[in-house]
């Protein structure tokens, strides 16, 4: 049976856990984002309604 290369799996291992964190900090973001908006747009706030909104755009991008 042939080794397997164990830094190359690490390697692999790793990244794939970096992807899943970026994933859910994104996630994350998003969602607190989205509440955000919401709360600028009962108060009326269309200053910050549009820095959010703007600040969505970049992170869905």
């Amino acid at each position: 049976m042939e080794k397997m290369d164990v830094s190359g799996y690490a390697a692999m291992l790793g990244l794939f856990a970096e992807m899943i964190l970026d994933d859910a900090v994104r996630k994350h973001k998003t969602q607190t984002l989205y509440r955000e908006i919401d709360d600028a747009l009962a108060r009326g706030d269309e200053a910050t309604f549009l820095n959010l909104t703007r600040e969505l755009k970049m992170l869905q991008a």
